[in-house]
């Protein structure tokens, strides 16, 4: 397929370019990029998709996503693991209608994402490229430990992890921090967790938000901090150049910020049918400052040169699935530009994923996994929302409004 437009955004966080053209193989690679006359001339027997005033860019990864989460759904005592495995399908699927063709799964219910990786290496389901976690792992009472495993001491952790790895996890995630500034994990528990994930050869990222921490997980040497909302400018210089990556999550705390508040102005005493918003509404006055905080410093962390990947952290009952184009819009708002936010959805996460060499750009040799949007992208962030082509490994999954399913190219 040669796939033509405007512009094309290769995913560097630097290039633009204009009146090129993109042809897919049927190895699932991308051939070659050039004029479309050049690429007709050389592949005469391609079907060719013009798409004038648009943008061609990779398809966009989500690095925080939780594809199997249900606790907060309000009937969650039907949510077998059954229901759970399609809760996820469904939510996997509806990654393509919003661009994105991977994601970093961190933490759902055991199992969920090895099995869903192996229906669609076997061709049963089609569904973004998943890099996933087991459950997540905080201490006995601490943040989320309904959902995740609670361990206690160094080797407690260890054991866990061993365990997670012995059960096909690829990453490893760990919850230190909840909504005050006492850490839950002590030190030696992070030092231990970094250092076991490290030895096994697989990466690490934690859930922190505040301090001190964000300073513990620094220094601990994760590869990536979640979150991190009330981190220092102090505390982004050592990211950068510990090469620790910054997941921020924008939307997650700014539309628990809305939502809170709305339900408290407009809503006061009235029941609340998802469990998790229950316990939220309590939290609304971390709410403000995280958005604040966010709003106010984004810019100059990202200009200290920390790696920025988007992530959208979405598990509110009927929150918008995967909203990755709004991350992006929200990085754009607070300082930085398209075509920068769009490398922090693209390049930066294929170099922490460590598969750089295989996607997260536009560049001959690299899988096929692109996005085609309506407009001038690198001047408009919500381009994003006009979606008119998603391809992974040169098929089509997302075309026209239509979501392709399946080995036999049925659509829904």
């Amino acid at each position: 397929m040669i796939i033509s437009a405007k512009y094309l955004m290769t995913g560097d966080g630097k290039t633009v370019l204009e009146d090129k053209a993109v042809v897919t193989g049927s190895d699932g690679k991308i051939r070659k990029i050039g004029s479309k006359e050049e690429l007709i001339k050389e592949y005469p027997e391609e079907e060719v998709k013009e798409y004038g005033d648009a943008t061609i860019l990779p398809g966009l990864c989500d690095m925080h996503a939780h594809l199997g989460y249900w606790y907060s759904q309000p009937d969650s005592f039907n949510y077998g693991p059954q229901l759970i495995m399609l809760y996820a399908l469904q939510h996997a699927q509806a990654a393509f209608e919003r661009g994105i063709t991977s994601v970093r799964d961190m933490s759902s219910a055991h199992g969920v994402c090895k099995n869903l990786k192996l229906a669609a290496e076997k061709g049963f389901i089609t569904i973004p490229k998943i890099t996933h976690t087991d459950t997540g792992i905080c201490m006995t009472g601490g943040h989320a430990w309904e959902e995740v495993e609670q361990v206690d001491g160094p080797w407690e952790v260890r054991k866990e992890i061993r365990k997670q790895v012995r059960d096909g996890a690829e990453w490893v995630k760990v919850l230190t921090t909840h909504r005050s500034h006492i850490p839950e994990l002590t030190q030696e528990e992070l030092d231990a967790a970094v250092d076991e994930c490290h030895r096994r050869g697989i990466k690490c990222g934690v859930h922190a938000g505040t301090n001190p921490g964000i300073q513990m997980c620094i220094d601990a040497g994760f590869d990536t901090i979640e979150h991190a909302t009330f981190m220092t400018l102090d505390h982004a210089k050592q990211m950068a150049e510990k090469g620790i990556a910054w997941t921020p999550t924008i939307m997650a705390y700014t539309l628990l910020y809305d939502i809170c508040k709305e339900k408290m102005e407009n809503h006061a005493g009235a029941p609340v049918n998802d469990p998790v918003m229950q316990k939220e509404i309590k939290d609304y006055q971390y709410f403000e400052p995280a958005y604040k905080a966010y709003r106010d410093n984004f810019k100059a962390f990202y200009d200290t040169g920390v790696t920025v990947i988007a992530g959208t952290d979405m598990v509110m009952y009927q929150s918008p699935l995967l909203p990755l184009p709004r991350e992006l819009q929200y990085m754009v708002e607070y300082g930085i530009t398209p075509v920068q936010a769009i490398q922090t959805a693209t390049s930066n996460p294929a170099k922490v994923l460590g598969v750089e060499d295989q996607r997260g750009l536009i560049k001959e040799g690299l899988d096929a996994d692109i996005l085609v949007v309506g407009g001038n992208l690198s001047e408009d962030i919500t381009r994003l929302n006009d979606v008119k082509l998603v391809t992974m490994d040169g098929k089509r999954v997302f075309e026209d409004g239509i979501r392709y399913v399946g080995t036999s190219n049925m659509f829904m």
